[in-house]
């Protein structure tokens, strides 16, 4: 693929930067959790975009194994993105309309990740 991504690598983009845009709110995301919640977060939105990103340069013929595991390893990305983000929503630093949008831009990129995985399983 020339200069078109995949769906799920954009979708990623777009996760990495919203990610990027809540926690940098220092209003919304105390000093007090900088160190712990936020790099955290930070971190996880944009391994799923690495992970991802790797997989699709990773030759499926030659590196079937390789590709599967970086897939996977973005799925366990976004589980543990999804846990910062619920727990984001119960220490009340995100509302439910804001934890239910971000948390489905990461099940998105989950399922697309689970389906492209069982289509790399079967080639």
């Amino acid at each position: 693929m020339a200069n078109e991504d995949l769906k799920v690598i954009t979708k990623a983009k777009q996760l990495a930067k919203h990610t990027l845009i809540v926690t940098s709110n220092a209003r919304r995301y105390p000093k007090k959790y900088r160190f712990s919640l936020v790099d955290k977060m930070q971190n996880k939105a944009l391994e799923i975009y690495e992970s991802l990103f790797e997989a699709n340069r990773t030759d499926l013929k030659d590196y079937k194994g390789e590709r599967l595991e970086l897939q996977t390893k973005a799925i366990t990305h976004c589980d543990e993105l999804m846990y910062f983000i619920e727990l984001s929503y119960e220490l009340g630093i995100i509302n439910s309309g804001g934890m239910e949008a971000w948390s489905q831009m990461v099940k998105d990129i989950k399922y697309m990740t689970i389906s492209w995985r069982t289509k790399d399983r079967k080639r």
